[in-house]
């Protein structure tokens, strides 16, 4: 059997997993597969046969990777294999005779192709500074010395015995700030000083006031209070009293030299970030849910560091433009797998699909005990792995329900998620839209809870509501993109599909400018400030157009607005009118009076001749004038004015007589004239 251009092995784990070749033949397309009961072991040859006259290999087990990868590598075959877990998600279950679709759906979403994600390298040499308060971690950092390049720093009012031999350096004082990267952090210490070397009873240490900077490629912090980089890769705080938190934070340390590879989770496309415009703020929403603070504002828009960032995607699943792109995978291969799943779970006959989206750490252990200990998933519970949940956004919420989801749980343990604002701020949008379309009940879930058999639990009651009819398209293109033609699908299929106009709270990214008539001048500032192209102009005449679907309400307009007439409107628009610019304000064009060309809004200059009327810089009439005059026209006439009065626009101080040595010598031999 094939999928997706993948020779699919397929293994019942002894027997324990209840495989229905026929029906996942006809699912997948061609022939019923050989169903395996030992393929790690006495069938391991069939793997081997497999891997030697193929391009690409599916392999249903997970649980024996490590092994088949080893037997991959020594037969020295370049062939790419993958693996899908069918045991613990489908075929352990108490439905797993009737888990037959979701295995389907699960081999197909497996062989999708998914394009790689770029890395940015990091090094470490091995030097440890070890931050604790007393004897327990000076004595842990006398542990690690013996592997590593440790120095110990001793917090203020913290006693120890002074070590019988100096195998590290040992100093004190209080930590300011700290910054940087695994392989390159750097510590501010004030009140830095050195231990003396005649302590006796207790380290005793020089008197200093000075600040010092300590530079280590990573930290181990034993003071039991965090510091701000504690997201950061390199940087372990274990709970000081927790001796198996620290000698795993330990052994973890140890194997941290050498070089690195670390995915470019994240990345920023300025042209589309409404970070900043003109010197005023807009969004910002990245900087705000960023806990590593990984985020920095660069001109008018936002920069990601790379080595800094913590890969939780809070940054993607709050951006409203799209400029900020979860990369582990892109946008579109993460929703063509979502696609995939649902679709070929309903081709293959099932009914009523609930997704599980859990991250592929602790979440997959817990579905994995599920499977192990409960009662495992039932039937129609599709498990959905990425890397954090905290990356999904509005778009990838929106589609699950497109695609013909009845409900999703995201799985997100308190302990594991401290920090969820961004995600569950995309969820309380994503459900105040549905509700607005009509399409009520508890579709969205977030599940904090740590006990998997709780929340298995909760996904064995029954379905939620009816799902809309499901779409079938793939989702390219930008993020607003995305999202209208999610939207748009979701309200067609929804019972308020004949309700065009729907308000949302303040904050959304959706909706409508409001322009006072009487305030605008159609200056045109605002649409220089727009970061979407949702404001235009027209190079005809004077106009403001304007684009409601490109709208993300950021409010750099009303912001840049000099006249304080623009206003914004939080809504949904489904009209035809949203997909195209519509005119907020137009005006007669000014006509020079010299030349009679077109050069501004009627209205703006009036305005500006009103306001600098009494100015005493316009007291002569003709300067008045020449803001009545084009850009061409303004410019003789400026020097004209000038001309008139007494400077011209090219005068310049006389130049001084230019003098020689002849002149001097002439003047030292003209005899002086006697009195």
């Amino acid at each position: 059997m094939e999928s997706n251009g993948k020779v699919v092995l397929m293994c019942s784990c002894e027997g324990t997993i209840p495989l229905d070749a026929k029906s996942l033949a006809k699912t997948l397309g061609g022939k019923e597969p050989f169903i395996h009961s030992q393929l790690c072991r006495s069938q391991i040859e069939n793997y081997k046969t497999a891997i030697a006259a193929n391009a690409q290999v599916l392999v249903a087990c997970a649980q024996e990777v490590p092994l088949f990868e080893e037997v991959r590598e020594e037969s020295g075959s370049g062939t790419h294999v993958r693996y899908v877990n069918l045991r613990e998600v489908a075929g352990w279950g108490n439905d797993g005779k009737k888990a037959t679709a979701k295995m389907a759906a699960l081999i197909a979403e497996a062989s999708l192709d998914i394009p790689a994600t770029t890395t940015v390298s990091l090094s470490s040499q091995g030097s440890v500074l070890v931050i604790g308060r007393d004897q327990a971690a000076l004595n842990e950092a006398k542990q690690l010395a013996s592997r590593m390049d440790v120095t110990f720093l001793l917090q203020p009012a913290g006693d120890v015995i002074p070590p019988a031999q100096a195998d590290f350096p040992v100093f004190s004082g209080k930590v300011c700030s700290a910054s940087g990267h695994l392989g390159a952090f750097e510590v501010e210490i004030d009140g830095f000083s050195t231990a003396s070397p005649s302590s006796r009873k207790k380290l005793a240490f020089d008197i200093s006031r000075k600040r010092y900077a300590l530079r280590c490629d990573l930290i181990l912090d034993l003071t039991g209070n965090t510091l701000p980089i504690d997201k950061r890769d390199g940087y372990f705080a274990p709970a000081p009293r927790d001796p198996v938190a620290v000698l795993k934070a330990m052994f973890e340390i140890t194997d941290m030299v050498g070089e690195f590879e670390k995915p470019r989770y994240a990345s920023v496309e300025a042209k589309l970030c409404a970070y900043a415009r003109n010197a005023h703020k807009g969004c910002g929403m990245c900087i705000d849910v960023c806990t590593a603070s990984a985020i920095q504002p660069a001109g008018d828009a936002v920069s990601i560091d790379p080595f800094v960032c913590a890969g939780c995607g809070d940054c993607a699943g709050v951006c409203p433009t799209g400029a900020v792109t979860y990369t582990l995978p892109v946008p579109e291969a993460l929703l063509n797998r979502l696609r995939v799943l649902l679709l070929s779970y309903r081709k293959a006959g099932g009914k009523k699909p609930v997704l599980l989206v859990h991250d592929s750490g602790l979440g997959s252990e817990m579905v994995g005990m599920m499977g192990r200990f409960g009662r495992g998933l039932p039937a129609n519970v599709l498990p959905f792995a990425i890397n954090r949940v905290t990356q999904l956004g509005l778009d990838f919420l929106a589609a699950t329900q497109a695609y013909g989801a009845t409900a999703v749980h995201i799985l997100a343990p308190r302990s594991h998620y401290p920090e969820i604002a961004g995600l569950s701020s995309q969820v309380k949008r994503a459900g105040e839209i549905l509700d607005g379309l009509g399409l009520a009940g508890e579709r969205i879930t977030v599940l904090d809870d740590e006990d998997p058999l709780a929340v298995e639990e909760l996904l064995w009651k029954p379905a939620g509501p009816k799902p809309v009819k499901p779409a079938e398209f793939m989702l390219l293109g930008g993020k607003q993109e995305r999202v209208w033609k999610i939207m748009r699908h979701l309200h067609a299929k929804s019972p308020k599909a004949k309700t065009a106009l729907f308000p949302l709270s303040p904050g959304a990214p959706f909706g409508t400018i409001e322009v006072e008539d009487q305030a605008c001048t159609l200056c045109l500032s605002c649409v220089g400030a727009c970061p979407t192209g949702a404001l235009g102009s027209n190079r005809d005449r004077p106009m403001l157009r304007f684009l409601e679907d490109k709208c993300i309400q950021c409010g750099l307009c009303i912001k840049t607005c000099p006249e304080k007439a623009v206003g914004l409107s939080a809504r949904l628009n489904f009209g035809d009118d949203a997909g195209r610019f519509r005119v907020i304000k137009e005006d007669d064009p000014f006509l020079c009076e010299e030349c009679g060309t077109p050069f501004a809004a009627k209205k703006a200059v009036e305005r500006i001749i009103e306001r600098v009327t009494h100015h005493s810089a316009f007291a002569d009439p003709a300067r008045l004038r020449h803001l009545r005059l084009c850009e061409s026209c303004r410019v003789f006439a400026e020097a004209d004015w000038e001309t008139e009065h007494g400077a011209g626009p090219l005068a310049v101080e006389p130049r001084p007589m230019v003098r020689t040595t002849d002149d001097y010598l002439r003047e030292r031999d003209v005899p002086k004239r006697k009195h």
